[in-house]
């Protein structure tokens, strides 16, 4: 089979297709055959030397395809199903020990940048119903870690004001989840072609941040001076005081992303003021993506794909990646 390794940590040039042995499923395990996967930020900073992981690691974290052989004992699948990866293979449901979010693929252990992969069965759900494999394979990072900011985390109902920053994949999730319940949805970007596409996909306000850099009271604005309910917060450091700022009275952020930064200066006294609360979030539970796949089938959710690369092309589709041109979902299919 073929497979995408990272020979060592440290650029996409130390990306390399080759050719592997097909494996064999243990018992308890499960034979997939992969057909797409999907590119995070966090795989590119496991490529990039980012995150720390082994020489000759099969990268990915995101995968889709179908179970083609099952072990001794596997009782959840049988060939022939479509199944989907999860980003903590030990995390099945309720609050996490430390040892159930560790053992991401494509960082702990070997990924799905291959052309099979065996797995535990208790590592997979099933794929939603009518999605290509494509679309199955944006959902385990980028979109459940949307659905849980919005759905477990903060909770929001019909009528709410949600921000969100950017056009990746977590944030245009994060657009369609909170519009499919009914919330309002404010959205920034440094592009107003990027803003325009966004107003097509629901948003109710749009932000320029790089023409209007104090965008968080300007987002309070739109609400009519109230504030917004949660905030979907992409950038980390550098955006968190606006996004403050955003807030209303006892508003909730959701705490995502680091594109702006490890660290940096926050305003305490604005937080404490506004009474308001943060969550950090890092992706969610196997129960988590099983109610997020069913809301997809009960509203009719696709994902937004930018591009799709075979995967011999994964470096190129990384490439895409660090130039920040995408909008939506990059995806490698085989």
């Amino acid at each position: 089979m073929k497979a995408a390794i990272l020979r060592r940590p440290g650029g996409l040039d130390k990306i390399e297709i080759i050719e592997a042995p097909k494996p064999s499923p243990k018992a308890g395990e499960v034979l997939m055959r992969v057909r797409a996967s999907s590119l995070n930020y966090h795989d590119l900073l496991v490529a990039n030397g980012g995150i720390k992981t082994s020489e000759d690691r099969i990268l990915m974290s995101d995968g889709a395809g179908d179970i083609e052989a099952v072990g001794e004992g596997v009782t959840r699948f049988a060939p022939g199903d479509k199944a989907l990866s999860v980003f903590f293979p030990a995390w099945f449901d309720g609050q996490p020990a430390p040892h159930q979010v560790k053992g991401t693929p494509g960082d702990a252990i070997d990924g799905y940048s291959a052309e099979y992969v065996c797995v535990s069965e208790q590592a997979l759900t099933r794929m939603p119903v009518g999605y290509s494999y494509a679309e199955a394979a944006t959902l385990p990072c980028a979109a459940l870690t949307a659905w849980s900011a919005l759905m477990v985390a903060a909770r929001i109902k019909s009528g709410d004001w949600v921000l969100v920053q950017g056009t990746g994949g977590v944030s245009i999730f994060a657009l369609q989840f909170a519009k499919a319940a009914g919330a309002r949805v404010i959205a920034t970007s440094s592009s107003d072609e990027k803003l325009a596409r966004l107003k097509a996909l629901g948003a109710d306000g749009l932000i320029n941040y790089n023409t209007e850099p104090k965008w968080g009271a300007a987002a309070k604005a739109l609400t009519g001076g109230r504030g917004v309910d949660e905030v979907v917060e992409i950038g980390g450091a550098g955006t968190l005081n606006q996004s403050i700022r955003a807030c209303r009275l006892r508003g909730h952020i959701s705490l995502i992303g680091v594109l702006s930064g490890l660290s940096g200066e926050v305003r305490t006294i604005d937080f404490f003021r506004g009474q308001l609360t943060m969550t950090g979030i890092e992706v969610g539970s196997r129960k988590d993506q099983e109610d997020m796949i069913a809301a997809l089938e009960a509203t009719g959710i696709r994902p937004v794909i930018d591009q799709s690369f075979p995967l011999e092309d994964i470096a190129k589709a990384f490439q895409r990646q660090t130039e920040q041109k995408h909008f939506g979902k990059i995806v490698v299919e085989w």
